[in-house]
């Protein structure tokens, strides 16, 4: 099948967005007993996926409340205060990092607290952009979650 046919979506940089928000959470909210809100709603990931969290969260950000980008890079200050409503929707943003990949993510999530927000950053002693960082990462930022 070709893009453009029934069934099919255009590829591109925002075709994740589009089936996350049209697709996905929509079936989620209606095929399972969830609190439909973004104050009930997280979005994590890492490296690429980070990355990819990072932007969807600040082009939508009245829809999720908890972000966590593992090795993903940062949010900043100027992230948030082009997004209008991020900050007042915005419950927590977790960033983390192994130790051995130059992270920024403690004065990113420094500066975020600055300005008001509950922003964590994570370094994970002695791990690069692997595996073992984003375990860690994930423990961490799970216990942070919906509180």
């Amino acid at each position: 099948p070709q893009p453009g046919q029934p069934g099919m979506r255009q590829a591109g940089p925002d075709a994740f967005q589009t089936v996350l928000l049209t697709d996905i959470i929509p079936m989620v909210e209606k095929e399972y007993r969830v609190l439909a809100d973004a104050k009930h709603r997280a979005m994590a990931g890492l490296s690429m996926g980070g990355m990819q969290t990072r932007r969807i969260t600040v082009a939508n950000p009245t829809t999720f409340a908890y972000v966590g980008l593992f090795s993903g890079g940062v949010i900043s200050v100027e992230d948030v205060q082009g997004a209008e409503g991020y900050q007042k929707t915005n419950k927590l943003v977790f960033m983390s990092s192994g130790s051995k990949e130059n992270p920024r993510v403690m004065e990113a999530a420094e500066n975020l607290r600055g300005i008001g927000m509950n922003a964590v950053g994570y370094i994970s002693e002695g791990t690069a952009h692997e595996w073992h960082t984003w375990r860690r990462s994930l423990y961490e930022f799970a216990q942070l979650l919906f509180k």
